[in-house]
């Protein structure tokens, strides 16, 4: 019987052999009826995902004398299980070093993750090839390192990260690694507040073990949950100890590009001077959520209360004793909800739509404690390779893999469901019973990651409103059916649009409505309009605008796809050819 490893080997070999004769069809053939190829930029100078034999062979014909492709070999014994044999694989291309994953069954490759890790030639200045620090070599006009930071800050960057939070931080570390002069853009005061700012009781929802930033990981005692002021205070300290050129007190003003000289100018307000940058390459990190949505209703300007988004929402404390209205039934209306509730505010929740609910502690345990645990690291699934491991689940099929694990959910807590319902909320677990990891990557909204506000619900201490709203009186929030709900404060927990509104905002509308709709797959579940796209719309990758790119998401999207947009845009500063396979079609303006 031949072993896994066997497999895999002779699977590689045919796919090389293949490759190197240029037999594109034969190397298509090695794939399974049903299997896919996801490229992290490697072969493709994009992120992209082709499916069956034809798209294979449509990858390669366009990209394989480009990259020619080599040298590749498994890093680590295969497994099996269930027929199917998973290895770790690395490989060369010609400008590149990877690394990937395989799944096989009997008929041929399930899935194949290809991503490029480092450029030859370019290769980031850590470990053996860390920085000296100083020259031991006495001159006249040396430059102390302090001297030399400052020189850099005066030169012209090559790249503009307009918004300094996780992502703009994250990725200017990649650019700093990797000596691409770059400049990330922030309108606060200091990196950090976007979360200090928020409401007081905010905590990311996700474990510790998911949210390490590249680099410098979260120390061993840092809490699973990280407290937004904890977590603002870390944005702020990496940034200084990554050296990440970083404007704070910054706001952008306007940007427009010059196709002929192929070069943005950003105009930039700096303690009261007003900056004109010419950078080549322009990067929006402002969140991939957009900007805020704040609903217009008749009678908003009668009310004679406080009415807010809730990214403005300040937190409790002044609102004790009052009657509040939160419009909305997702994280942050929960969240807020929770909040107010513990300061003994008056509260009432208006859920217009069905929301996803699980308990925090079983996503942890079942949704993600393979993956991002203490019991996974200590099992050797390092946060590099849960990532990895994430990647190599082609979008078209993840939520096969998703859909038994929230199904084990719904069974452990299906008391705490029952009791939701019989309250009145409208749960769902998806279009399709894939839960929120879907939801998220096809909306971005419509969960909640219980940290206990639920039970509020569920047990009547918070007020549940069903409906959508009508108008606001003097006093009050009218619903459609009439429901008349009495408030001094209003949190509108209406979330955000899409982030190319951003780009209408600095650079034009037309150029928003080229761009297109930013995040979502093409599920033609509700909010993510098909056709299908098998990636997420123009994040980390090349847009229908040349030299305009988005990045963002959670802490582990910022971490890991920083890596592939840095090596996109390095491969640009230093001349390389990067000849894109597939550039994203736009479908959508907002």
């Amino acid at each position: 019987m031949t072993s896994p490893k066997q497999r895999v080997d002779d699977w590689l070999a045919s796919f090389e052999s293949a490759l190197r004769a240029r037999d594109v069809r034969a190397a298509a053939d090695l794939f399974a009826p049903d299997g896919f190829w996801r490229d992290l930029v490697a072969f493709t100078w994009n992120i992209t995902t082709v499916e069956g034999p034809d798209g294979v062979a449509d990858l390669l014909a366009a990209t394989l004398d480009e990259a020619d492709p080599s040298g590749f070999e498994v890093t680590e014994e295969p497994t099996e299980s269930g027929g199917v044999v998973e290895a770790w694989i690395r490989f060369e291309t010609a400008t590149g070093r990877g690394t990937g994953h395989l799944r096989l069954k009997p008929e041929g490759a399930w899935t194949l993750l290809t991503t490029l890790r480092e450029l030859k030639g370019f290769e980031e200045s850590q470990g053996g090839r860390r920085p000296q620090g100083v020259e031991h070599t006495l001159a006249k006009g040396r430059l102390t390192w302090a001297e030399r930071r400052a020189a850099e800050r005066q030169d012209q960057p090559y790249v503009v990260v307009i918004g300094g939070g996780q992502g703009g931080i994250a990725l200017g570390a990649r650019l700093r690694q990797l000596g691409v002069p770059s400049v990330v853009i922030d309108k606060n005061e200091r990196p950090g507040d976007q979360w200090r700012q928020r409401y007081k009781s905010l905590c990311l929802h996700d474990p510790v073990w998911y949210d390490h930033l590249p680099y410098l990981p979260f120390p061993a005692n840092w809490p699973v949950f990280s407290p937004k002021d904890k977590i603002g205070d870390w944005l702020e300290m990496y940034t200084r100890v990554m050296e990440v050129p970083y404007w704070s007190s910054s706001t952008v003003r306007s940007a427009t590009y010059d196709a002929a000289a192929g070069k943005w100018t950003v105009t930039v307000e700096r303690d009261g001077d007003t900056i004109e940058l010419r950078p080549t390459q322009l990067v929006f990190a402002t969140g991939m959520s957009g900007k805020p949505n704040y609903p217009a209703f008749p009678g908003q300007d009668v009310f004679r209360g406080e009415q807010q988004h809730s990214s403005q929402h300040p937190g409790p404390e002044a609102y004790r004793g009052k009657r509040v209205v939160v419009v909305g039934s997702n994280n942050s209306a929960f969240d807020i909800c929770g909040a107010l509730w513990e300061h003994d505010a008056d509260v009432t929740m208006v859920q217009r739509s069905s929301t996803h609910i699980v308990k925090s502690s079983t996503l942890m345990d079942v949704g993600l404690g393979d993956l991002y645990s203490e019991r996974a690291v200590a099992a050797g699934v390092t946060t590099d390779k849960a990532d990895m491991i994430f990647a190599s689940l082609p979008y078209r099929i993840m939520h096969e893999f998703q859909i038994p694990l929230y199904e084990e959910m719904a069974s452990r807590d299906a008391d705490f469901y029952a009791r939701l319902e019989k309250a009145g909320f409208r749960h769902d677990w998806g279009s399709d019973g894939s839960g929120l990891f879907m939801k998220y990557l096809r909306r971005g909204s419509g969960y909640y990651i219980d940290v206990g506000a639920a039970e509020l619900v569920a047990d009547g201490r918070v007020k549940l409103a069903q409906g959508q709203v009508s108008h606001l009186t003097a006093d009050g929030v009218v619903l459609e059916d009439g429901t008349e709900l009495p408030a001094d404060l209003v949190v509108y927990a209406t979330g955000y649009g899409s982030m190319n509104g951003w780009v209408a905002d600095l650079v034009d509308q037309p150029t928003a409505d080229r761009i297109g709709k930013v995040w979502g797959l093409g599920s033609d579940t509700p909010k993510d309009p098909g056709p299908w796209e098998g990636e997420q719309r123009n994040m980390w990758k090349p847009t229908q605008q040349e030299n305009l790119w988005f990045h963002g998401g959670n802490l582990h999207q910022s971490r890991h796809y920083s890596l592939y947009l840095a090596l996109q845009l390095k491969a640009r500063y230093e001349g390389l050819p990067t000849p894109v396979y597939r550039l994203a079609e736009s479908h959508h303006r907002g």
